[in-house]
């Protein structure tokens, strides 16, 4: 319930990969650690604009697949101890936990299962999950209380771990944390990495998106409350390493996947690579800005004509349709505004169970006629209703079809 009001995140790809241009995942390449020397890092910049556009929380990749350790890791020589930057003294997870801390984000980090390369390249066996929750245990033990861990599951999709030791270690470390996707997870991947959200999205699965290169979905040993979370690229890199700044995204394309990830009860997370300098790109930092402008220029003040949620059928849900009416009791039906947007979130204490539902607006001068506005599926967390601008006094949200008792948490028109 608290991970699905965070909402927004940003997603940090930074390490050895910010310094060789034109690298890929899996290329085998090699990229000495002699060249990682972010001169200018600066994570409370990173965490600053992060928290100014909105931000609840924020996600440093600790290790990616290349194995290179952004913190002193004592089971590999292939980290920032073995680097010319701040002559081998220096500590990214630690800078980056201290910035998400001091700006006020929820602290995430990613750790990639599966690596190449080096000594501690992949490989079967127990001495592999030894290297595994060694370097875990450094991450959730040395910076204070970790908010989210966060697996990626590409490279792992045919590796024998021993999920249970694993699991045990996480959760006995840091018993409050959630975990991304596998093995025990608390959070789910949305199966794409483009920010968007199906329609139909309910939280409640018993097979996961593992990740894009699995042939198939995993089946979870029972059924699961999971929120869902859609990532993506702020360029077409997850990493700042090539001449790419042209496809920066712009905020209004930003919104269009806010609206369609947020907007359809998943969270949104949005990456940007770091520079060779350590710092956010100029050209990120310019779009997201104006993201957050436009976020809060769109959402950040709703309608104060349409405030209150009166409940007009018992909240009982049976086969007839339960209906609430987002007017003011006092004076309905009076006084029309524009409007062009609504958002309903579902109060879940006691589960997700809107399956389909309409949005009515009463006509401005035939106030005893209705038009459909919207027909969306599952409400969830939050669902955003767009629809074209409109003069309306009054707004019907109508459940049509659920599972189980229908409470709402808030309506909302913009």
């Amino acid at each position: 319930m608290a991970f699905m009001d965070w909402e927004l995140g940003l997603f940090f790809h930074f390490g050895i990969r910010s310094f060789f241009k034109g690298h890929r995942d899996w290329d085998n390449r090699p990229m000495p650690a002699e060249a990682f020397n972010p001169e200018q890092l600066d994570c409370m910049q990173w965490c600053r604009e992060a928290r100014d556009a909105g931000a609840k929380y924020a996600i440093l990749v600790c290790k990616h697949h290349d194995g290179f350790a952004n913190w002193p890791t004592k089971y590999s020589d292939y980290s920032v101890a073995h680097t010319p930057w701040r002559n081998g003294k220096g500590d990214v997870v630690r800078e980056f936990t201290e910035a998400c801390r001091a700006y006020g984000l929820n602290v995430g980090l990613y750790y990639s299962p599966a690596q190449w390369g080096g000594e501690t390249a992949f490989q079967e066996g127990s001495a592999y999950d030894d290297y595994f929750i060694g370097q875990l245990t450094e991450l959730l033990t040395w910076y204070g209380e970790i908010d989210y861990l966060w697996f990626d599951g590409c490279g792992s999709e045919r590796h024998s771990f021993d999920r249970e030791r694993i699991v045990r270690a996480i959760r006995s470390l840091q018993p409050d944390i959630l975990i991304f996707q596998m093995w025990d997870p608390d959070t789910r991947w949305i199966g794409n990495e483009d920010g968007y959200a199906p329609l139909d999205n309910p939280n409640v699965r018993e097979r996961l998106d593992f990740s894009m290169l699995a042939s198939e979905q995993e089946r979870l040993e029972a059924e699961r409350f999971l929120p869902a979370e859609c990532d993506c690229m702020m360029r077409d890199t997850w990493f700042d390493c090539a001449d790419n700044a042209d496809r920066v995204k712009s905020p209004e394309e930003l919104m269009g996947m806010y609206e369609m990830s947020v907007g359809r009860g998943s969270s949104l997370l949005i990456n940007i690579g770091p520079d060779s300098r350590g710092l956010l790109p100029d050209e990120d930092v310019a779009s997201l800005r104006g993201f957050g402008e436009l976020l809060r220029a769109r959402y950040g003040c709703p309608n104060p004509r349409f405030g209150s949620v009166r409940v007009e059928s018992p909240t009982s849900f049976s086969i007839e349709t339960a209906t609430f009416h987002a007017d003011r009791e006092e004076e309905p039906d009076t006084d029309p505004q524009l409007v062009s947007r609504l958002m309903v979130m579902e109060d879940l204490r006691d589960g997700q169970h809107v399956r389909a539902f309409r949005v009515w607006a009463h006509l401005p001068g035939y106030r005893s006629k209705r038009v459909c506005l919207y027909e969306g599926r599952t409400i969830g967390h939050k669902a955003i209703c767009v629809f074209p601008l409109m003069r309306t006094a009054k707004i019907t949200v109508e459940i049509t079809e659920a599972t189980g008792p229908v409470r709402i948490r808030g309506i909302w028109a913009f």
